[in-house]
């Protein structure tokens, strides 16, 4: 025999065949002890006795708990008949008490699913209802009696569908999801029924019903066993007042109660013309606007021309115009300073270099004290911004997001296989679902769990409990408290419970039940205490919470959860301020699971393939590849050190290649670019401006890209230049810097103003590049001027003296040429280059050519009633509540991008509170009389509610009952008896301050699956302007701070806070670079306003094909591309501003030959000294590991250095032969000149003759090549 209770003993089963069925009769009555056949019940599995008989008549203690417990039996006191006990009513409150703490938010709901069990348990008409189909013989205190396991219950249609409809929608909080996927077993909420649901409440298998029940669900007019009646009681919807008078569900649970929300506003649609891309049409239209206007203007210079003598050779005084005077004597002016300063310079060179390394060391010195940011959220998220402020006002009540540590395996070509389940037929599982694979990885997360180290700080063993997120005890966290994620935890991480099998018989079918039964089950119903299978095992993890399938398993589709081809393992860790001890454990703790994980991909036994990470993944990797990537950096900078080295040699002969190659020279230039950049991050280093890695990577290429640039117009025309009779080395080489170093401060002072002006950018990672790249340009041309100026003159020198380059103490005998070397480029460029593309024909042709936060600050009161409906979405709140506009938005997901309402601390505190659970009780007996009393009590102990039912009126507490009970209720473990215990989900929701003012909360919602930058940016502006929309209704709440606010975070925002901005933000960068390119052009150059222009809008054209490029190539536009782009106007001042300058000055007769000579001489230096510094360089980045590199540096960089090679040394040619400014040419020698600067030109126009390579020389171009007189001396003859 099988022990039964203490009351009773089972005798035999007995089926019963036959059955009465009359109005006022019961089939059942008192109960009879305990299910035999019921094991591992959530809750005592008492049955009732068999007891065909009348109803009873109730006297008024059981009409007052039968009215209590099941209101619409009611019929008035004295006149009320039951079926069931005293004590069946208790068992029944007792037992509808855990329905009620998840369905009391809809009264409605919550009343109509107890109706149900209220009529086959109390109803006056059960016979009527209720078919018994199963028997025991029990001995109860020595009668036998016969004691109800099984029975069918007969309910129509109707009824049925209409309970169904009333709970269907109904909301859990804390989770989001609907409550019905609580109470139908595998089906969940998608695919529950009002005969599944039934189904589900009637299974004893389910560890909550005590005994079997069959639901039939009889539609109107089916047949049905003789004298049953199908029941079919009254049932109000959920829109409905409930039979006690509750009010009606609110939106959030009953669709029908939702007032109508107009759809958000469709984004407008794409701007077309007629069938075409509107921006299209207006850029063609543009294009051919500008083509009319390029064709006019050809025709009307060419009816110019033919009216006008093409060649006017002469030009009168009184046509030289103001900007030709301010033009010639800037020049003057800065030509006899640099001339002056170069002669000074080149004459002490070793003083100079002494003095130099001395302000380089200075300035050096404060690298001792830098700070390298790599930490993201500081170099991305400026600390004014609003998505910082908002971080810091989460971290500072709230504490920071947990850490994740995660693991996610696969096992490629493991073999599948089919499971023909007895409960849920055939399924397919994928290789990595399977229990040798599931074994393994709980092998490995037991290992990781029991990582331990010695902490100094401590001075003990610290271990995972002691830094592990706990939420369902964070106090005093044990190892199996920690929130450990894993497939395993549907099994309590329990090698037992994997391997547990049984056989079970279903609908006369007897099967072997597995893991995988379990496993299916758990997927579809993860909130499960017990699943439905004989194993009788539980779904929740080892530490108390559900573990929800998207937590477990990946690479599925739809919610196929058991073809999944990863399984996930994730570590959940507290989070830190930086500057904790517990931080440093952390991230130990995070190095240990590193290494730990790498050992184990490494063994040659490991099943799997996987990828993982730790929180300070991100970090390490970027310190990794960077140290990774040092090597090809450095390879980039000695192959461009070697072809600078070798590129500025002049290479006369073979016997003297070593005294004419320029090493030494090319060395100097890189260690100024070098002196320049650690100056500039020594300096800020001292005034305590950090730098991060991309200086480190940029700022040298920026600077090397200008430096270079100026040490081969300086070395090239030193070289090209003939000394004068009489003429010093020494003041031969100030005589070419001054030639030189005005272009030269041209563009350095255009790019460190453009820099300084970037600074002003509010992304701080931007506005450090912007400082440390101004300064180390402005560094970078003061040593040019000074240091190198001196490694040039000794250089020079060495090679006058015919010492080898290096090898100074080796002399060649070989004499060096008498003629001044123009190397390979300047010839290719005046013999074919200019020429061809300066032709009529080619010039026409080139100018064709992760959960989100809603967070409530100080100023409202959550206490009132008031206030509690302004954030609530349950019975009696407002409709446009917090939570319930949260709610109306995930009804659009493709616009909102939110996914599930919001968890709410108000809803759930309001339904612990509710005398209809069992929550909150207070103690009746014992020490702790008049305290809270928990669930887990039995009920004689604690018969008190901390609130009383309220009649006709929406349960609300008082404020001091509100202030009383909201720090119980986040104290409170969530249990079978309690699910709305606020430990775990709300204890850090809720932050008071010493008066119990409510300072800080938050209701946590989800974002949908975000896929890309473009829509995380606008899931920021979505749920902003939600949040704001919610402040202005909050606000309206008497009591409420004017500065009160709703504000949505999550860590990602900060990141992408920048794309709100990023375009008028990359705009004003931009802008403010461009302004000193033109001011310093027109100032430097006389303010030649037309040659700035002409600049500007070359820079500007490279720059915006450079953000077209972008977008073929794939380079997404955010902070590290605007940063590129800042630099892209840097290095475009070198591609162009030299050679706008050589045009300007130049002396040519016509457009033509002053763009032929500004392309031959200045552009071969360009050519030389930009574009090919940078190619070799940066082809190297192309081998660089890092993805960061690969884009942002090598693609982007590509892109930029050969734009700006095309625009500089193609398009600019052309544009300035058409548009230029006219030309500073010959006037009449015999008459008097207007300006000191005229007669400078003229002057040194004449002293060109013997000087037939000077890249400024006073001739036309054409004449310099054949070798005739300057055409200024023919028209002086020819006036004459």
């Amino acid at each position: 025999m099988l022990r039964l209770s203490t009351h009773g003993t089972v005798l035999r089963p007995q089926i019963i065949s036959e059955a009465q069925h009359e109005p006022g009769f019961c089939t059942f009555y008192e109960e009879c002890g305990i299910n035999p056949d019921v094991t591992g019940s959530l809750i005592t599995p008492t049955i009732p006795c068999l007891n065909y008989s009348t109803a009873r008549l109730l006297d008024k203690i059981h009409y007052l708990k039968l009215k209590s417990v099941c209101p619409m039996l009611d019929q008035g006191e004295g006149k009320t008949f039951a079926c069931c006990s005293l004590g069946q009513l208790i068992s029944l409150e007792k037992s509808l008490s855990l329905s009620k703490a998840v369905l009391i938010r809809c009264p409605s709901c919550a009343e109509n699913f107890a109706h149900l069990h209220c009529v086959t348990t109390c109803s006056s008409n059960q016979s009527l209802v209720v078919n018994v189909t199963r028997t025991i013989k029990v001995n109860t205190t020595g009668l036998e009696k016969d004691a109800v396991t099984a029975y069918q219950a007969y309910i129509s249609t109707t009824f049925a569908d209409a309970a169904f409809r009333s709970c269907r929608n109904v909301r859990v909080p804390v989770t989001g999801g609907f409550a019905i996927a609580t109470m139908c077993g595998l089906y969940a909420a998608t695919l529950c029924t009002p005969q599944r649901w039934y189904d589900f409440q009637g299974d004893s298998s389910n560890g909550l019903a005590p005994l079997d029940i069959d639901f039939r669900l009889i539609p109107p007019g089916a047949p049905v066993p003789s004298g049953i009646v199908p029941y079919n009681g009254k049932v109000p919807g959920c829109n409905e007042t409930s039979s006690t008078g509750n009010e009606p569900c609110s939106c959030q649970d009953c669709k029908e109660m939702c007032p109508f929300i107009p759809p958000p506003t469709s984004p407008p649609q794409p701007f077309k013309i007629g069938h075409i891309d509107g921006l299209l049409a207006v850029c063609l239209s543009i294009f051919c606007s500008l083509l009319l206007f390029f064709v006019c203007f050809l025709l009307l210079r060419t009816s110019d021309h033919y009216f006008k003598s093409r060649n006017k050779e002469l030009m009168e005084p009184k046509d030289v115009t103001c900007t030709d005077r301010n033009s010639l004597a800037t020049q003057e002016f800065l030509g006899s300073l640099f001339q002056k300063w170069g002669t000074l310079m080149a004459t002490h060179p070793l003083k100079t270099l002494l003095a130099s390394a001395v302000v380089v060391v200075v300035f050096a010195v404060g690298l001792m004290y830098i700070e390298l940011t790599t930490d993201p959220v500081e170099l991305w998220s400026a600390p004014d911004s609003r998505a910082r402020q908002e971080k810091d006002f989460h971290d500072e009540y709230f504490e920071p997001f947990f850490r994740t540590n995660q693991l996610i395996l696969t096992a490629p070509g493991y073999p599948g296989h089919f499971y023909d389940s007895l409960l849920f037929g055939m399924y397919n599982f994928s290789g990595i679902i399977t229990k040798d694979l599931i074994l393994q990885l709980l092998e490995l997360q037991t290992r990781i769990q029991a990582i331990e180290f010695w902490s100094d700080d401590l001075n003990r063993t610290v271990t995972l409990k002691d830094i592990c997120f706990a939420p369902l005890n964070p106090k005093n966290p044990s190892l199996s408290d920690c929130a450990v994620n894993s497939l395993p935890q549907y099994f309590q991480n329990s090698v037992e419970n994997l391997n547990a099998k049984v056989n079970m018989t279903k609908l006369g079918v007897t099967k072997e039940v597995d893991w995988r039964d379990h496993f299916i089950y758990c997927i579809n119903s993860p909130l499960s205490f017990k699943d439905m299978t004989d194993l009788g095992l539980s779904c929740m993890s080892e530490y108390g919470g559900p573990v929800f399938p998207f937590l477990a398993v990946g690479g599925y589709e739809s919610k196929d959860y058991t073809m999944a081809e990863a399984l996930i393992l994730t570590f959940s860790l507290n989070n830190y301020p930086r500057d904790s001890v517990k931080f440093k454990l952390v991230e130990k703790w995070e190095q240990m699971f590193l290494d730990i994980v790498a050992e184990y991909q490494k063994n040659p036994a490991t099943n799997f393939t996987f990828a993982y990470m730790a929180e300070r993944s991100l970090e390490d990797e970027i310190n990794r590849t960077t140290a990774e990537d040092i090597p090809i950096f450095m390879i980039s900078y000695a192959v461009i050190f070697v072809y600078i080295a070798v590129a500025l040699g002049e290479y006369s002969s073979f016997k003297r290649i070593l005294v004419d190659s320029k090493i030494l020279v090319g060395l100097g230039g890189i260690l100024v670019v070098g002196c320049s950049v650690l100056a500039s991050m020594g300096f800020y280093a001292w005034i305590g401006i950090s730098s991060s890695l991309v200086i480190l990577q940029v700022v040298p290429f920026l600077v090397l890209a200008v430096g270079a640039d100026n040490i081969f117009i300086f070395v090239l025309e030193y070289q090209r230049d003939k000394r004068r009779p009489g003429e010093t080395r020494e003041e031969h080489i100030g005589r070419v810097l001054g030639r030189v170093a005005p272009s030269m401060l041209l563009c350095s002072l255009s790019e460190s103003i453009c820099f300084f002006l970037g600074a002003l950018s509010s992304m701080p990672a931007v506005k450090s590049f912007a400082l440390y790249a101004a300064l180390a340009v402005v560094m970078d041309f003061l040593l040019q001027m000074t240091a190198f100026v001196a490694v040039l003159s000794l250089d020079a020198q060495r090679q006058d003296r015919n010492r080898c380059d290096l090898a100074l103490c080796v002399t060649v005998s070989t004499p060096r040429p008498s003629k001044p070397s123009q190397g390979f480029l300047l010839p290719f460029m005046k013999r074919y280059y200019a020429p061809v593309l300066l032709k009529p024909v080619t010039r026409i042709i080139v100018v064709l050519g992760v959960p989100t936060y809603f967070i409530t600050t100080r100023g409202f009161n959550f206490s009132t009633t008031e206030g509690m409906d302004a954030v609530c979405s349950s019975v009696g709140c407002d409709p446009f509540s917090l939570t319930q506009k949260i709610q109306y938005a995930t009804e659009y997901p493709d616009k909102s991008f939110l996914a599930i309402p919001a968890s709410s601390w108000v809803d759930d505190f309001i339904d612990w509170l509710n005398p209809g659970s069992r929550c909150c009780r207070l103690y009746t007996s014992g020490l702790d009389i008049g305290e809270f009393c928990p669930a887990s009590e039995p009920y004689n102990k604690c018969m008190i509610n901390c609130v009383r039912a309220t009649i006709n009126v929406t349960l609300r507490p008082t404020v001091d009952q509100f202030n009383k009970y909201l720090p119980i209720f986040l104290d409170n473990v969530p249990d079978l008896e309690c699910p709305k215990g606020g430990l775990g989900a709300y204890d850090k929701a809720v932050v008071r301050d010493t008066n119990g003012e409510i300072i800080a909360s938050r209701f946590m919602a989800y974002h949908t699956p975000l896929k890309n930058s473009q829509e995380y940016t606008e899931a920021l502006r979505a749920a902003r302007q939600l949040a704001a929309n919610i402040t202005r209704s909050m606000r309206e709440v008497n009591g409420t701070a004017s500065d009160f606010e709703v504000f949505p975070y999550t860590v990602t925002y900060l990141f992408y806070e920048q794309y709100l901005t990023i375009v008028p933000e990359g705009l004003f960068n931009i802008a403010v670079c461009l302004v000193p390119t033109f001011v310093v052009c027109c100032i430097l150059l006389g303010m030649d306003v037309r040659s700035g222009l002409l600049n500007l809008l070359t820079i500007v054209m490279i720059t915006v094909d450079t953000v077209g490029v972008m977008t073929l190539w794939g380079i997404d536009y955010n902070a590290v591309s605007l940063i590129n782009l800042v630099t892209a106007v840097g290095i475009s001042v070198e591609f162009v501003s030299h050679l706008t300058r050589s045009f300007a000055l130049s002396t040519c007769p016509t457009h033509v030959e002053r763009a032929k000579e500004a392309t031959a001489n200045m552009g071969s230096a360009v050519f030389a000294g930009v574009a090919m510094t940078n190619l070799p360089g940066i082809v190297v980045l192309a081998f660089a590991k890092a993805q960061l590199i690969q884009i942002f540096f090598f693609r982007l960089n590509l892109v930029i250095t050969l734009l700006g090679l095309v625009h500089g040394l193609v398009f600019l040619p052309v544009l300035l032969s058409f548009f230029g400014e006219n030309s500073l040419t010959h006037t009449h020698t015999h008459t008097h000149t207007h300006t000191r600067a005229f007669v400078k030109a003229v002057t040194t126009a004449q002293e060109a003759e013997s000087d037939k390579t000077h890249v400024y020389t006073n001739m036309s171009f054409e004449d310099s090549e054949m070798g005739r007189p300057p055409a200024g001396n023919q028209s002086a003859k020819a006036a004459r």
